[in-house]
Order: C-alpha cells, then structure tokens, then sequence
C-alpha cells in the first residue's frame, strides 16, 4: 500500500513536468488573444471607463433636480430670562424656562426654471454618450497598438531568420573560398573577403536578434505583463489583397468613427448650454410648504409648545443687472462656434488620415509584388554566381555580392508584406473598425 503511495507521487510528479504542461504554457499567442488581454489590462481603457460611470453619477445628479427637495433644522437657544410663546388659539403664554427647542422642516418642488433643469440634465445625458465615444475610442486606438507591435515582431522575426540564412550562406562560401585558396585558385584577397562578409553578416544578425527582444518586450509592456516574460506568436504575416476602396472607406469612416459622433455631441451640449444661459431671463417658480415647531422641552411636548405650517408659491425674477445674462447667452453662443469648428476640422483630418492610410496600404501592396518577383531573380542570380565561381569563371566578389543581394531582397519583401498589413489594420482603424 505504502508503495502504491509513492508511485502515485512519482506519476503526479513526472505529469505536472510533462512536455505537454509545458507546451500548453508556452502555447503561441494568437491576436486575437492578444487584443482581448490588452483590452482587458490597458489602463486607458479602465480610466475611459471610469470616465463613463463618473459621467452617468453627473446625470443622476442632475435628475434629482426634477424631485422636491426637503430640508430640517432642529436647535437650541438659550435665552437671559424668560420669554413668550405663541400658544394654541394664538394666545401668548410665558415659558417658566430661558431654553427653547426649536424644530422646523421644508419642501420645495420647483415648477418652472425657464427651461434650465431640463436642458442640465439633456447635457449630462449627452456626457454619458461623449463618455462611451471616448472609451470606443481608446479601445480602438488599443487594438490598433495590439495589432502594430504584432505585426512588428512578425517582421523582427522574419529579419532574424533572414541574417541567420544570410550568416549560413556566407559561411558555406568560406568553406569554398578556403578549400580553392588552399589549392591555390583564388588569391588570399578573395578569402579575406569572405571572411569579412561573414563578420557583418553576424553583426547584422546580432542586430535582428536585437530589434525581435525590443519588439517582444514594447509587446509584453502594451499588454501589462513583465517585459521579460518569454512567448510565442502565431505567424499570420501573409498577403491577402485589400478589398477596400476609397470612396467607401471614407464614407464608412464618416458614419462610423466615434470621434465624430463625439464632436456632434459636444456641439449639441453647447447649444444646450446656450439654453440654460437664457433661462436666466424668465422667472422661477417653486412651491414649497414649511412646518415649524417651538417648545421649552427637548422632545418639543412641552406644556407651552407653538407650531405651525406654511404652503406657498414663489416666482422670482432678476429684473436688471447690468446685462449679465446677455453676456453669459453670448458667450455661450461662441463656445457653440467653437465646438463646430472643432468637428469640422476634426472631420477634415479624417479624411485626410484616411486617404493617408489607403495610399501607403497600396503602396505597400505593389512593393509585395515587386519584391516577390526579385526574390526570385535574387535566388537565380546565387544560384549561377556559385555555379561559376565553381568553374572559375565568377570572382568571390561576384557570389558575395549575389548572397548579400539575396538577403537584402528577403529583407524588402518582408518588410512590405508587414507594411502592408500594419498599413491596412490602419486603414480600418481609421475606418472606425474595432477589428475585421
């Protein structure tokens, strides 16, 4: 039995460090995953969204004004000699004591406040909504960061494979250079040339390896882990044509942003502002009822206590000061300019943006193209250029020079194909697009 025990302990050991365990936790992080945790991490987006609930507690607040407000006021005064009280019937009695307690409570319903309570509460209501644009906003711009730094360490990636080739390539080339020199076919020159091609082949290497630990840890800090935490990604860099047009990218980018309909927002919250200025010319009007209770006892029962009650309408109007509100409708006026203004100009640069961002995606569309076509002149031109150097007929110059155009057109085509993809997921950023 006592064997049993520990075979168990030696199997749960041997499991929890098994090669699957250990594969799932360095499981390839796909983008999609990687949005969700950015989405779920990013201090941004929280802030936007505390930013929304702090709007919605300013729009409650501001529905409360439509309510009656009560009030009550209890206190204690203490008086040098004895006083008189009002007591029932409206006959005066004296009060043997100098302490009094006093209570009293109020109600108050406004009516009418020119339109000012109701145009507050359309304000605020249209904050909860400029709240929400900008957190669509922030999750946005978030999504758009993910899928850079993505897409960015796919490239670092392929660069570094591309400088370990190039490295294996000018490595094989010394083998050769050095078996000719040592048959003496090729002067010392050609293999010291070699030997230096091969040296910055390894430094650019160094570099690519470089630029892929940069790229992963910007990556590991956008999504809030440890810079150092080690993963994997699934490789999604490939070429798959656009099928957005210009026209209507702009017209979608025009219904769809978020930024814009934050702008009509702020427009109408201006107006509204306008209206809560002028509310100051026509009267208010409140109802209001008061209860008040005198009495020489702390409890208010005393033999001589005095009550009474009140109910009554007031309207009250500013009737001259100066101009002031006129000044503050005028003001209000121009912050209504100003908020137009701002969302024209904010339109105008969307449009811009979004014309930017098609133009690079076909520019970089075009250099995939190209490139693929001189990768494949590339890898012929290696190809003869080892042939005669074999025969003697090509210099080491000549292959040397072949390898490095080799790895340089690999370089260029990677780079366009992440171009393109990072210029595309701009694209549809600046479309007003979460994700495709």
């Amino acid at each position: 039995m006592r064997m049993k025990w520990i075979i168990g302990f030696i199997l749960i050991a041997v499991f929890s460090g098994s090669p699957v365990l250990s594969q799932e936790a360095q499981k390839p992080l796909t983008l999609e995953e990687s949005i969700k945790i950015a989405l779920e991490r990013n201090l941004r987006i929280h802030s936007a969204i505390e930013g929304v609930a702090g709007s919605e507690y300013r729009r409650k607040s501001a529905l409360t004004d439509f309510l009656p407000k009560w009030a009550g006021q209890y206190n204690y005064t203490r008086l040098n000699q004895p006083s008189a009280v009002i007591g029932a019937g409206g006959t005066a009695s004296a009060v043997p004591g100098r302490d009094l307690f006093n209570f009293n409570t109020s109600v108050q319903q406004p009516l009418f406040a020119g339109g000012r309570i109701l145009s507050n509460y359309r304000l605020e209501k249209m904050g909860v909504d400029v709240s929400k644009a900008d957190l669509e906003t922030a999750k946005m711009d978030i999504v758009l960061q993910v899928r850079e730094g993505y897409y960015n360490i796919l490239r670092a990636d392929k660069f570094q494979n591309v400088g370990e080739q190039a490295v294996k390539n000018f490595e094989a080339q010394l083998e050769v250079s050095k078996a000719f020199f040592e048959v003496g076919l090729i002067p010392k020159n050609d293999l010291l040339q070699s030997e230096v091609r091969l040296a910055n082949a390894r430094q650019a290497l160094v570099r690519a390896e470089n630029d892929l630990a940069v790229a992963k840890s910007s990556f590991n800090i956008l999504l809030r882990r440890d810079v150092n935490t080690p993963f994997q990604i699934v490789d999604i860099l490939e070429y798959k044509p656009s099928p957005y047009r210009f026209e209507e990218s702009l017209n979608e980018a025009l219904k769809q942003r978020p930024e814009i309909k934050a702008a009509d927002l702020r427009v109408n919250q201006a107006k509204e502002t306008v209206k809560i200025s002028r509310s100051d010319f026509f009267p208010s009007i409140d109802l209001s009822s008061a209860y008040n209770r005198l009495s020489e006892d702390v409890d208010l029962q005393g033999r001589f206590p005095s009550e009474k009650w009140s109910i009554q309408a007031l309207a009250s109007l500013t009737l001259f000061e100066w101009g002031k509100t006129a000044y503050r409708v005028g003001e209000s006026k121009v912050k209504v300019t100003q908020a137009e203004d701002s969302k024209m100009q904010l339109v105008e640069g969307i449009i811009l943006e979004v014309k930017d961002d098609y133009l690079n995606m076909l520019v970089a569309e075009k250099n995939i193209g190209v490139s693929e076509k001189s990768i494949e002149q590339a890898e012929e031109n290696v190809r003869l250029n080892e042939e005669r150097y074999k025969y003697q007929v090509a210099t080491a110059t000549d292959v040397l020079d072949a390898v490095t155009l080799l790895a340089q057109a690999r370089v260029n085509y990677y780079g366009a194909l992440s171009d393109f993809n990072i210029a595309k997921a701009r694209l549809e950023r600046s479309m007003g697009r979460m994700y495709p």
